[in-house]
């Protein structure tokens, strides 16, 4: 497994397995303690895991959490998804910055996502199978959402929305989230 620093996103990481691949399909590690470790991220900090499936254009984001916020490591575990990060953090030399990732079953290259940055996914198959795994438990009072479309971020979403969240349809735009947090 190779783990590769994302650029545009200080802190964040693409985590690439070796898939080993026969007449039967494949196998390949998705999570590795010592790779963690080699690029500074704790493995025992992650105490949650989840998964979400979607259908073809399902759009699902930009979420991040308030107060101490939630570092999270995504994968697509089946078909494929276009994945977003914007760094929120207003210390980091990225902030504001944007980072798009296709993310396939076929790779199964792991996302960390450092806490602060919002998060979102577009699914682009017929099925898209997310796995997430959080460094804290989930509280939905802390839960923040950003509008998917906000002009000020320009996301080049690939497919038409098919469907998404009130709560994502219904999202403040980034300046408005941005003033409130300031407060």
């Amino acid at each position: 497994m190779k783990a590769t620093e994302v650029p545009a996103i200080a802190g964040a990481y693409l985590f690439e397995p070796t898939p080993h691949a026969d007449e039967r399909g494949f196998f390949c590690r998705t999570f590795d303690a010592d790779v963690l470790r080699s690029v500074g991220l704790d493995p025992d900090a992650f105490v949650q895991d989840s998964v979400s499936r979607s259908v073809e254009g399902v759009l699902r984001g930009l979420h991040l959490r308030s107060g101490a916020g939630e570092a999270k490591l995504v994968r697509c575990s089946y078909g494929k998804v276009f994945d977003v990060v914007v760094d929120l953090r207003p210390g980091s030399p990225t902030y504001r910055n944007r980072a798009f990732f296709e993310l396939s079953g076929e790779t199964q290259t792991t996302l960390y996502v450092p806490a602060g940055c919002a998060h979102g996914f577009q699914a682009l198959t017929g099925t898209a199978d997310v796995s997430y795994r959080i460094d804290r438990p989930h509280d939905p009072a802390e839960d923040v959402t950003i509008a998917f479309d906000d002009p000020e971020l320009a996301i080049p979403w690939p497919l038409p929305v098919t469907s998404m969240s009130k709560r994502d349809a219904d999202a403040p735009r980034l300046a408005e989230v941005v003033r409130t947090n300031e407060k």
